[in-house]
């Protein structure tokens, strides 16, 4: 039996899901809370992900909940906004009594709900892709994603063997592509490439042919861009129109069905990093992570009708991160944050996750494969 109830306070938008299965109805259900950009222009990301936690919740319910308690997932829309993040995040603590908290997913609003967090001893898996949410290590802070500087790591490996050594960059300036732009300076040198041009732009700008253009007078052999949603595909779209004869790489934040959508045949021949999970059917069936996942795409697919994302697939690691938390330790906050911290080889879309006192991404590059569009589809490169 599904229960959703929907509340609309006056500074933010709630939605409670409540799904209690065939278990033990009269067990106190485990609650657990996530903000995430389901609404608004960061749709792309939270969406995807808050789909997946539903899913899921529904999934875990319907087999009896967790050790037979029922989970109670509480989701908050902070509509992209950081100020909305911190509100959802202190109501989920203070008032809803949460055991843990996952998201949000844009780096800026993940970095702002640090501090409550960290304050309020309670777990949290963040879904933001800046390397400063867990670098330096929060005691109570984790992610499922892919940090900036894998990324920019497995482009520059990349790029080595394409015998690029000069490339110009253009990053959006907010918490993910500053933080993006400063490992795409720092790690450079270290991979013999020289950033010829370095370029910026505003979240909200709706053209950057000057900024491209400015690259185009150097002579930079390749173009590295680093924003997402909208802004990716302006990028992509005004490369497009001025013909550019080199290259253009993507961060991870590409690899999403929707951003193909939007930017149409201009998103041909890109480049980027990316999890398996856009390019399953094309990895070894020898791959430890192929059947985990084949079975989220096909669930997902099938109940959304739409593709999954990455960034779906972020999402997918949280919660089952937490679930295995709740059956192995209970409903301890501190207890649940000691389970994590010790995760061993925990194989999951994203990756396999080793987490440790001083490591809570517990990734590395290698979980990122590169991948290039080619009519409209992606194409494993390697």
């Amino acid at each position: 039996m599904k229960k959703i109830y929907l509340i609309v306070p006056l500074l933010i938008v709630l939605t409670t899901v409540l799904i209690i299965g065939p278990g033990d109805a009269g067990q106190d259900p485990y609650k657990v809370g996530a903000i995430l950009e389901a609404t608004g222009g960061l749709s792309f990301l939270g969406d995807p992900g808050k789909k997946t936690f539903e899913m899921i919740a529904e999934e875990i319910n319907q087999s009896g909940g967790i050790n037979g308690h029922p989970l109670e997932l509480i989701i908050y829309d902070t509509v992209g906004q950081p100020t909305r993040a911190v509100i959802s995040v202190q109501k989920l603590i203070k008032s809803d009594k949460v055991l843990a908290v996952l998201g949000p997913m844009s780096s800026g609003s993940a970095l702002a709900t640090i501090p409550i967090i960290q304050k309020s001893k309670i777990p949290n898996i963040a879904l933001g892709a800046s390397r400063k949410i867990v670098e330096p290590t929060k005691k109570w802070v984790f992610n499922t994603v892919q940090t900036d500087r894998n990324a920019v790591i497995r482009i520059y490996e990349y790029m080595q063997k394409q015998g690029i050594k000069k490339i110009g960059i253009i990053t959006v300036s907010n918490g993910f592509g500053d933080s993006g732009r400063e490992q795409l300076l720092d790690q450079s040198s270290r991979y013999g490439i020289q950033v010829v041009a370095d370029e910026k732009f505003g979240g909200k700008d709706s053209d950057m042919t000057a900024q491209l253009t400015s690259i185009q007078t150097t002579d930079a052999q390749a173009i590295v861009c680093w924003t997402v949603g909208p802004t990716l595909t302006i990028v992509t779209k005004n490369w497009k129109q001025l013909a550019m004869k080199i290259p253009l790489y993507q961060s991870h934040g590409a690899a999403s069905r929707k951003i193909l959508e939007m930017a149409g045949k201009s998103a041909e021949q890109m480049v980027f990093p990316a999890p398996k999970l856009i390019v399953v059917d094309q990895i070894a069936d020898s791959d430890p992570q192929k059947k985990i996942l084949i079975a989220y795409r096909d669930s997902y697919e099938k109940k959304y009708g739409q593709a999954v994302s990455k960034f779906g697939g972020n999402a997918y690691d949280a919660i089952h991160i937490i679930i295995s938390a709740l059956k192995m330790v209970g409903p301890d906050p501190s207890k649940i944050r000691n389970y994590i911290e010790n995760l061993k080889d925990y194989v999951g879309i994203v990756g396999v996750y080793n987490y440790s006192p001083t490591n809570h991404n517990g990734l590395t590059k290698d979980y990122f494969v590169m991948v290039k569009v080619e009519n409209n589809k992606w194409k494993l490169l390697e």
